[in-house]
């Protein structure tokens, strides 16, 4: 749902990488980012869900287009997938191709694994953190972990990542965009970022 704030408000743009559309990955990323908006002002949420995108990944398509517009011109980027054979799915590695070299420059990202088995929640760090660093984001915080078995408590995973992770984000968000929404003692909000590289 889109938030209402000022026009210089980020802009948060989430990519859901799970190739079944109405999935775990889309709900567990959704939740996420609106839980971020409550705690950074953004302009907007703009959902991409690559399962509705996926027959048009290699045609030329403008809906594949005005995805990757819409992920090269977010402030907050949130690219989710499930954990697939160890690592993120084709699907997304397709999309996330598409972007040319230094493309989400600018943007900050958290990347987000869902997985069956706890010792499958580092792909997150291990494979989708270094393609989001390799297209230029800034990735400050841990990525988002989630195992199957805490997707009933849901809203207290999401609230306790947010919890530690909201001060990174917005120094990381305001150092990119240079808004004052996000100037809430900023100095101590850099040394967090710094401590978190």
């Amino acid at each position: 749902m889109p938030q209402t704030t000022s026009p210089a408000s980020p802009r948060l743009v989430v990519i859901i990488g799970n190739p079944r559309p109405g999935s775990r990955t889309l709900t567990l990323a959704r939740f996420l980012a609106e839980r971020i908006a409550d705690e950074l002002p953004v302009a907007s949420i703009e959902i991409i869900d690559l399962s509705t995108l996926a027959r048009y990944l290699f045609a030329d398509d403008g809906r594949v287009a005005a995805a990757l517009t819409a992920a090269a011109k977010a402030d907050l980027l949130i690219v989710a997938s499930p954990v697939y054979k160890g690592s993120y799915t084709g699907l997304l590695k397709s999309f996330l191709d598409l972007l040319p070299g230094g493309a989400l420059r600018g943007a900050t990202a958290v990347p987000v694994v869902i997985s069956a088995a706890p010792d499958h929640s580092v792909a997150g760090e291990l494979y989708l953190r270094p393609v989001l660093v390799e297209l230029g984001a800034t990735v400050p915080a841990r990525s988002f972990a989630v195992i199957e078995e805490q997707l009933p408590d849901l809203d207290i995973v999401v609230d306790s990542w947010v919890v530690s992770h909201a001060p990174v984000l917005r120094a990381s968000v305001a150092a990119h965009t240079g808004t004052a929404l996000f100037a809430q003692d900023v100095r101590v909000e850099n040394d967090l970022v710094e401590t978190a590289r």
